[in-house]
C-alpha cells in the first residue's frame, strides 16, 4: 500500500495498492515523494508515498455537517438493521407517528423495525401501542450512511 498525500505534500489523501499508484504516475497525476531505496518498479522508482500534481477537493472527508439524504434503506443503515423496538434483526422501517395520523417521512419519524414489532405496532403510535422505543430517532450526517468509498485516515 502506498500513501498518496494532496498536491503540496502535507495533507493526507488516500492510501492505494503500488498498482494503482503506478498507473497514476504513468498518467502524470502524482509524482513520487518517498521510494524504497534501490528498489524500482519499471521505469519508477518504487513508491512509499507520492504526491498529486493537482489539489483534489475530498468532498468526503470535508462535508460531513451536510444533512444525508432521507431513505428507508438509509434509515435501515442508521439504524445498523436493528429493531428500535426489540433489538433484534429489522428488515422494515417504522414511522414512529404513522402516516395515517398525517406522520411524515423524516429522519426524526422513522426507525428500523422488525416484521412483528411493525405489525404489532400497526397505525398507532408507539404510546398507543403500549411499546417504548429503545433509541430517539435523529438525522445523521451525509458520510454515517454513505457508502465507504475511500480510505478514512
Amino acid at each position: 500500500m502506498v500513501l498518496i498525500y494532496n498536491a503540496g505534500g502535507v495533507e493526507v489523501h488516500d492510501v492505494k495498492p503500488l498498482r494503482h499508484v503506478v498507473t497514476m504516475l504513468h498518467r502524470g497525476v502524482a509524482r513520487v515523494l518517498d521510494a524504497s531505496d534501490g528498489e524500482a518498479f519499471g521505469p519508477y522508482e518504487r513508491p512509499v508515498s507520492v504526491e498529486l500534481v493537482r489539489y483534489v477537493y475530498a468532498r468526503w472527508r470535508y462535508e460531513r455537517t451536510v444533512p444525508a439524504t432521507y431513505s428507508f434503506k438509509a434509515v435501515l443503515q442508521r439504524d445498523r438493521h436493528t429493531c428500535a423496538y426489540c433489538g433484534r434483526s429489522a428488515t422494515t422501517v417504522d414511522h414512529v407517528v404513522p402516516r395515517c395520523q398525517d406522520g411524515p417521512s423524516t429522519w426524526q419519524n422513522s426507525v428500523a423495525a422488525c416484521r412483528t414489532c411493525n405489525e404489532r405496532k400497526g397505525g398507532r403510535t408507539p404510546q398507543q401501542a403500549g411499546m417504548t422505543l429503545m433509541w430517539e430517532p435523529v438525522q445523521p450526517g451525509a458520510n454515517a450512511v454513505a457508502r465507504k468509498r475511500h480510505a478514512m485516515i
